[in-house]
């Protein structure tokens, strides 16, 4: 069966709405670390659940949610703030104000690969 220039072209489409959507469901992550860039612990020490509470809503069953694009962790028994790079799209402001956060307290940064960054991306 001959293949047509129709179905090149449905599958050409296919293939671009594919690419389209891992574009946007694949995001980025950089890590706010808890250490200053002299290697000083942040404090105070709960720096990370008070940023994820301020981004924080109520769910219908009233228990607070964080949101998704901030995860509190702690990597090598450092508290940190994973933040996912979607954020940027969806609350610009609130983006601009982790990154001056995190560019006024000399926290150390990080892209999911543990390169150093020198800021959040703009």
């Amino acid at each position: 069966m001959p293949v047509t220039r129709a179905f090149c072209a449905i599958i050409v489409l296919y293939n671009r709405a594919i690419q389209n959507f891992k574009a946007h469901t694949m995001s980025e992550e950089i890590i706010i670390e808890g250490l200053t860039k002299a290697g000083k612990p942040f404090r105070p020490s709960d720096w990370v659940d008070r940023m994820c509470s301020q981004y924080a809503t109520f769910g219908p069953d009233r228990k607070l949610r964080y949101s998704p694009y901030l995860k509190p962790r702690v990597i090598n028994g450092v508290r940190c703030l994973v933040v996912d790079t979607q954020l940027k799209d969806v609350n610009p402001e609130g983006y601009a104000q982790l990154s001056q956060f995190a560019d006024e307290n000399q926290l150390g940064i990080k892209n999911a690969a543990g390169d150093t960054l020198e800021a959040l991306p703009a």
